[in-house]
């Protein structure tokens, strides 16, 4: 089973703070803990209210912080509904926000279980 961080992004970030003093990789991952604990909140909130642009704004968001924390599934998975709403392509958006759900609670708990031991 792939691990649900990359370690290479993990290590590129340790790369920014290599004795560990400024603690960058606990900073960046509380911050997006942080973040995609609300958001899923939200989300798990609001099921029935999925707004297209609110959606691929959400997605765009979540892209970036999900890639530089590493979480590539989740951030392909936004790359990938963000591409296809601005494409107008709805069909499928509310097994894609379920999708985003599922990858984001998987990625909150690998992040969790890194600075929670």
């Amino acid at each position: 089973m792939p691990a649900v961080l990359d370690p290479v992004a993990l290590d590129k970030l340790r790369e920014l703070d290599p004795d560990g003093r400024r603690r960058v990789v606990q900073r960046v991952l509380t911050a997006f803990e942080s973040s995609l604990a609300r958001w899923l909140a939200q989300r798990e909130d609001q099921r029935g209210d999925s707004q297209p642009a609110t959606v691929s704004s959400i997605a765009h968001t979540l892209k970036s912080s999900a890639g530089s924390v590493g979480a590539k599934d989740l951030a392909q998975a936004c790359a990938d509904l963000e591409r296809r709403l601005r494409a107008g392509d709805t069909a499928e958006l509310t097994g894609d926000i379920e999708r985003l759900l599922r990858l984001g609670h998987s990625a909150l708990a690998a992040i969790r279980a890194m600075l929670h031991p």
